[in-house]
Formats: structure tokens, sequence, C-alpha cells
């Protein structure tokens, strides 16, 4: 089996690593000719040298910006999701099997679409540390039963407790929960909120999509982040 790549290379499947890559390349009749690892300093050189090929690899972190940079080398890069790899694989797994299996492909995310993803998800995540810091059940502990909801709990808080329901202490853990927590996460959620905002009404996606009752701009800018135009699906549903 060759080492090196040469013109009957036409498929390349990468099994993607923190630092090193298995590369294993097919040729026009799906036989397996080339069966290597690199590192990742050698992946931009050895590509920049071959001829123009289809290349897939499983869309993890730092797809994206590979298949970018293979694109922009003249190559056909696509991304294939992480449970269509599994079934593809054969025998028991290992990176050049799983580089083998690669065969269905999603679209490269953009620079902007990954922007948009990481509002997202730090967004989400903020939420969910709010969520945590509201459903600490101090009130509850003491008798004090609040509806499910931010502004129920709001209003609460803001109503005078009478002083034989909660001690000193906890009037004072609670208000520091109230003051350095729930606030800081609020304005933090409220101005990544209003970022995404913005950017979905300024793009053409999101306007569609928004045009669909009860899509917002959280939504339909999520939906945009994850699929784009959604043009490499086969059908609408």
């Amino acid at each position: 089996m060759t080492q090196t790549f040469n013109a009957a290379v036409s498929v390349v499947g990468i099994d993607i690593g923190k630092n090193s890559f298995h590369i294993v390349g097919h040729d026009e009749r799906g036989a397996i000719v080339v069966r290597q690892k690199w590192s990742r300093g050698q992946m931009e050189e050895r590509f920049a040298t071959m001829p123009r090929c289809l290349v897939g690899m499983e869309a993890c972190v730092g797809a994206h910006h590979l298949s970018r940079k293979l694109n922009s080398l003249g190559h056909d890069a696509r991304l294939m999701p992480a449970k269509y790899v599994r079934p593809y694989s054969k025998g028991q797994k290992n990176d050049f099997r799983d580089a083998e299996a690669i065969a269905k492909f999603v679209a490269t995310k953009t620079a902007d679409q990954l922007d948009l993803q990481a509002l997202h998800r730090v967004r989400e995540r903020l939420v969910s540390q709010r969520t945590g810091v509201i459903n600490q059940a101090f009130l509850l502990e003491r008798g004090i039963a609040v509806r499910q909801g931010l502004r129920f709990l709001r209003a609460e808080l803001i109503l005078a407790t009478p002083p034989d329901v909660l001690s000193p202490r906890m009037v004072r853990i609670i208000e520091d929960l109230l003051a350095c927590d729930w606030r800081r996460l609020d304005e933090r959620v409220e101005r990544l909120s209003d970022e995404i905002e913005a950017i979905a009404r300024q793009d053409a996606g999101c306007e569609r999509l928004m045009s669909v009752p009860g899509i917002g701009p959280i939504i339909s800018s999520a939906m945009v982040a994850a699929i784009g135009a959604g043009d490499v699906f086969s059908h609408a549903r």
C-alpha cells in the first residue's frame, strides 16, 4: 500500500484528534490506497500539495475550521454528523476505522455561524446558572411557597418578609444571591439576548423564519447557526 498521496486518491477520510490526525485515502473504486497518521502541523502543508479530492471528517470540535482551510486549498471538504460515523465503522473502534467510515456529510459552518452558535451556548449556560440560583429552596424550607416563574419570585423577594419567618442571616444570604448572582446573570443574559436579536434582525434567513408564528429571534438565529440556509437537506422535512 502506497504511503504517499498521488492522483489515484479521490476521497480522503480524516479522524480528527487534538494533536494528530488519522488519514485514510480511497481511489475511485473505493479501495484504500493511503493510511497515515499526521501531526497538526503537517495537515496544511500536505493538503496544499495534493490533487483536488473529496475530504470527509466527523463534525466535531475543530472540524469546521479545518474544513474551511481545506476548501480554501481547493479541496471539497465536508462534515459528517457523529451519529452517522459509527454505523459505517467496521470491527473494533479505532482512529483509522473512524477515518474510513466517514461518508455522509453536513455543511461546513461559516465563521459567522460559529460566532452566533457561541453566543447561544454562552447564553444557555448563563440561563442554566440563573435557574440554579432561583431553584435553591431556601424559602420553601422555611414555609414560603412561591408560584413557579421568575416574576413571582421577584415579587415575593420585593415584599417585606415577616421577621419571624427568616433569620437576619438568611435575609442577608438571599439579598446577596439576589444582588450578586441573580441580577448579574440577568444582565449578562439580557446583553447576549440583545446581541442575538440584533443579528437576527439583519439576517435574511432569520427574518424568513421569524415570519412563522411562534418563532422569534432566539429560535430563528439558533436554527441559522446550526444549519445555515438548510440547502444541504434533500427536502424540507
